[in-house]
């Protein structure tokens, strides 16, 4: 009797502690989904600033592909696809970037009543650049600041959608990062006026809409999402030695081994350039002058 009375008691103490733990989760869970602000899901981290700078104080935001992740083959997690869960908001990319076309379908899943917003809405679409890929859209469009004043306003009629009380509020933001975005297309333009048809040679090739934009011309190691050739490395030790390249660029979600070895070949430079970091300006600014070197 003794032992099943000690039994009873021990049951009932567990079942005081989990059901107390169940009241915390549920409880803190609230707390962190309804501070007032609403939930934004993004692809990419460049959309990080964008919405931050739209939102201001009345957002958060998730990213899914996180820094030093690379969008071609990045799988989302199941904590993230939580976080869409919370969401009211979640601002696609809109090109056919690999996460997306893969996931976007799950994404929606987790949330039906998130508001879909299309960044790249009202851009004009690039094919890629590789002679063998010219049949396929390039996705890369946030990394030329034209594009990204686009996406930014995108972004804008996304919030005014799900909070229209805010509408005040995020014009005033949008057109001062707008006034941002401008400068650094100014100051992009006087920082490469010297580089017309310049040779960019880089690893991934994530900058067309940029090059387009200043005048560069862009030659990538990787196509097809693929390691490069030996033959593919030798055309790229050429154009360099043919045009006197001195800077031969990278990214950080990549290998640097081949553009060490065209750089080993051409007695020029390797430099870290970032498509996906989510201090878009002052990043960008830094492309700028990597390009610069080129």
């Amino acid at each position: 009797m003794e032992k099943r009375r000690i039994i009873i008691v021990s049951l009932l103490f567990i079942g005081v502690l989990v059901a107390g733990s169940l009241i915390y989760y549920a409880t803190n869970n609230k707390e962190n989904s309804d501070d007032g602000k609403i939930g934004v899901a993004v692809s990419i981290g460049p959309e990080v600033e964008f919405v931050k700078a739209v939102g201001g104080d009345k957002v958060k935001v998730a990213l899914m592909v996180p820094s030093g992740s690379d969008p071609h083959t990045y799988e989302p997690l199941p904590s993230q696809l939580a976080q869409v869960s919370n969401a009211k908001m979640y601002a696609e990319v809109g090109t056919p970037v690999e996460f997306e076309t893969n996931y976007m379908d799950k994404i929606k899943s987790a949330n039906p009543d998130m508001l879909i917003v299309n960044s790249s809405n009202g851009i004009q679409l690039m094919p890629n650049t590789a002679e063998n890929e010219a049949s396929t859209i390039d996705p890369h469009v946030w990394t030329d600041p034209k594009n990204a004043k686009i996406m930014v306003e995108n972004i804008y009629n996304g919030l005014v959608q799900v909070d229209p009380s805010d509408e005040a509020y995020f014009k005033k933001n949008r057109d001062k990062y707008l006034q941002q975005l401008d400068e650094l297309d100014k100051n992009t333009t006087e920082i490469l006026k010297g580089k017309h048809s310049t040779p960019i040679l880089i690893f991934h090739p994530a900058f067309s809409y940029y090059c387009k934009d200043y005048n560069l011309t862009m030659v990538a190691a990787m196509v097809n999402d693929e390691e490069p050739s030996p033959q593919r490395i030798a055309m790229l030790v050429n154009t360099a030695k043919q045009n006197n390249i001195k800077t031969v660029f990278t990214e950080p979600q990549y290998d640097s081994k081949y553009m060490q070895s065209v750089a080993s070949q051409t007695g020029s430079q390797v430099l870290y350039v970032n498509d996906l970091d989510e201090n878009y300006i002052q990043n960008m600014e830094n492309v700028a002058k990597a390009f610069s070197q080129a």
